[in-house]
């Protein structure tokens, strides 16, 4: 059975992978630079997660045009990051337009070619940031669009193992999977210490928090997030 995992280098990606791993899987692992701000430092966990599991098919993307189109403050310099908003209340500046279709497309064509049958993606709706592409109902409707855009013999699925937990349920699923959450890269902002201040990092500090657990990341602050 293979299977492309896409790996940001973040903690949902890195578990995500961790499951895939488990269940037997030949993995391939995809990683996508799009002109993010913490691309150095997402590119370094990504090739030390696959080094960990070690996956040896790995495919590095280059998606530059995503920061060039802008809409975004990962890609756009003149948009702040915004702290956090862990009630969800709104799409924070974070989103990147549409940004997961393109990523499911590149892996889509990536395992058409090597012959992969599922493709596993760390998206997270119930907890998430508000991304309108980390919904359970985008991925289903994604699985259509290859049933119909692929070869008739293709048969390539979506699989979201995470889509439906919350944060602290992820890093107790990475814990009992000794996943190496120390290799892992979440924050928005910074590339040396963890800013601990983004949304971004502030959920996955406050995941840590509500399982007792210090998250083994530097961080720049450490705020305690109820």
């Amino acid at each position: 059975m293979k299977a492309v995992v896409l790996l940001s280098g973040g903690m949902d990606s890195l578990v995500t992978t961790a499951m895939a791993h488990k269940q037997g899987f030949e993995l391939a692992a995809m990683h996508v630079n799009y002109g993010q701000r913490t691309w150095q430092k997402e590119l370094e966990s990504f090739r030390s997660i696959c080094a960990h599991y070690n996956i040896e098919q790995c495919l590095e993307v280059n998606a530059d045009f995503l920061a060039q189109i802008g809409g975004s403050s990962l890609t756009d310099y003149s948009l702040p990051v915004g702290g956090a908003d862990l009630q969800g209340s709104t799409i924070p500046t974070s989103y990147v337009p549409f940004r997961n279709a393109g990523f499911l497309s590149m892996a889509v064509s990536w395992s058409e070619v090597i012959g992969a049958s599922k493709i596993f993606i760390g998206a997270v709706e119930e907890d998430s940031s508000g991304y309108p592409d980390c919904r359970k109902v985008f991925y289903d409707a994604f699985n259509k669009v290859i049933e119909l855009g692929t070869k008739p013999e293709t048969a390539i699925e979506i699989l979201t193992p995470l889509i439906e937990m919350q944060k602290s349920e992820i890093v107790r699923k990475g814990m009992e999977l000794r996943a190496p959450f120390a290799l892992s890269w979440s924050c928005y902002k910074s590339e040396g210490s963890a800013c601990g201040l983004c949304d971004s990092c502030a959920r996955r500090l406050r995941a840590f928090s509500h399982v007792g657990l210090r998250d083994p990341i530097d961080y720049e602050e450490r705020p305690l997030y109820i």
